[in-house]
């Protein structure tokens, strides 16, 4: 069965992308913990991350680090961190997440009304962050 970060991938779903490359897409979620929360997703539907290849799990954390600099450029939280908990969509995805306070990295704290002009305008101070860093795979 087709999974929802596939639906998003093909376009079938809308999503604010920031990075697209042809095994590793990035993307912000609809229900940020905090400005500018990013899933790191492959493209390949693999349900459990320790099933990535080597190769893949390297691609996408290499990507999750590219989206973490972003982060720390465009918003200067304190830190960057990364969850992966798998358990919401059958889809591996890396939650990049900059953060003030260890607290901030909750799933019961997320914002489910973020604004649709709040979600645009952190996907494009990423993208900014991104191009200023060199990198090419930033999504249009």
């Amino acid at each position: 069965m087709t999974t929802l970060f596939t639906r998003i991938i093909q376009g079938d779903i809308p999503g604010r992308f920031v990075w697209r490359d042809s095994d590793v897409v990035a993307f912000l979620t609809i229900e940020p913990m905090a400005e500018g929360h990013t899933l790191v997703v492959p493209r390949e539907e693999i349900d459990h991350w320790i099933d990535m290849t080597p190769d893949l799990n390297a691609k996408v954390f290499n990507v999750a680090r590219q989206i973490g600099n972003a982060i720390q450029l465009a918003f200067a939280p304190k830190r960057v961190g990364v969850i992966i908990a798998g358990d919401e969509v059958p889809h591996t995805h890396v939650h990049v997440v900059g953060f003030r306070s260890v607290g901030q990295l909750s799933f019961a704290g997320v914002d489910r009304s973020a604004s649709s002009d709040s979600l645009d305008a952190a996907a494009e101070a990423i993208r900014s962050a991104l191009r200023s860093m060199g990198c090419h795979e930033v999504s249009q």
